[in-house]
């Protein structure tokens, strides 16, 4: 099988099999523009303390750094909204996206799944896939898959699907047939996002400023958190939902089918004190195959502390 519509065809179909909720492909050619956006964002200096940003740069816009005569990006959407009626023992907030297994094992496995029935088909494929582990500007690649647009709080959204999903890419040499890109804005006039940020990180249209972002202190950051931020995180203690909390388009966001994205009974009746008092012993047990894992055990107790310290 070589026909590029056939070969498109075959991978959507995988992917629905697999259940991922979207899958689009694009011609693997250089984001210029994207690269200017981002160029202007690190010259700024908010990618904060993450310093792998600028490395590697040239990989994050041109595929065929990552894949040797890159011809396809393959996009695929997986939804993690949870369901909205799940009860916490806590007040204290965790961002959806990190409620139940690290989604990296979980994508990865189904995106080995969808390379290996490519090899059968063309044994001589270049091909990798990725998922959050490589330089790749993912938002924009799933735009020009046609997959969504990127919005004010520089997240991707669906029309029809919302914005919580995350992204995962296969690039190959291998022509497939393209989708149309997403062209437009259609944030409009709507700043819901930008004016419910407590630390007010969301700068100017799709641009975060790290350095003020939530997510990033209570993940990214190893260092101390900016005293200046005290009393504006809302009990968040590991990411942020908010700009999509607020987002209208979310109206559209349907539960996940994933049973390994619901939280364990031990994390959803954990109480504030037993945060607050939580050893290492604890936190493996509970999130030793979570994403939380991120901020490691150390982290999450400077997180915990820092919201504390004004609630």
């Amino acid at each position: 099988m070589t026909d590029p519509w056939q070969m498109a065809a075959y991978v959507k179909s995988l992917a629905i099999e697999l259940g991922f909720d979207a899958c689009g492909i694009a011609s693997a050619q250089p984001l210029t523009q994207e690269k200017e956006h981002l160029d202007s964002w690190l010259a700024k200096g908010y990618h904060a303390g993450m310093e792998y940003m600028p490395k590697h740069a040239d990989k994050r816009h041109d595929p065929a750094q990552l894949v040797e005569n890159a011809r396809s990006v393959i996009v695929f959407l997986y939804n993690y909204f949870p369901d909205p009626k799940i009860k916490w023992a806590t007040d204290y907030h965790i961002s959806y996206y990190a409620y139940g297994a690290d989604y990296h094992d979980i994508i990865r496995e189904k995106l080995n799944f969808i390379i290996d029935k490519l090899k059968q088909q063309i044994p001589a494929i270049a091909i990798r896939g990725f998922v959050d582990s490589a330089p790749v500007l993912e938002r924009a690649w799933a735009t020009r898959a046609g997959l969504g647009w990127i919005g004010k709080n520089s997240m991707l959204i669906s029309k029809s699907k919302g914005s919580y999903f995350f992204i995962a890419e296969i690039i190959t040499d291998l022509a497939m047939e393209y989708d149309i890109p997403m062209g437009g804005n259609y944030c409009g006039d709507c700043s819901r996002c930008m004016d419910a940020c407590p630390t007010q990180a969301i700068t100017d249209l799709r641009i975060v400023d790290a350095n003020l972002c939530i997510s990033y202190h209570t993940i990214e950051n190893k260092g101390d958190i900016n005293p200046s931020l005290s009393g504006k995180f809302e009990n968040r203690i590991f990411g942020c939902d908010i700009c999509q909390q607020v987002c209208p388009w979310n109206r559209f966001s349907t539960p996940h089918q994933e049973p390994a994205f619901v939280p364990g009974e031990e994390l959803l009746h954990l109480t504030n004190p037993q945060f607050e008092t939580m050893d290492t012993e604890l936190f493996n047990k509970i999130f030793s195959k979570s994403a939380l894992k991120r901020t490691k055990f150390g982290g999450l107790k400077r997180n915990i502390e820092f919201v504390k310290a004004k609630s």
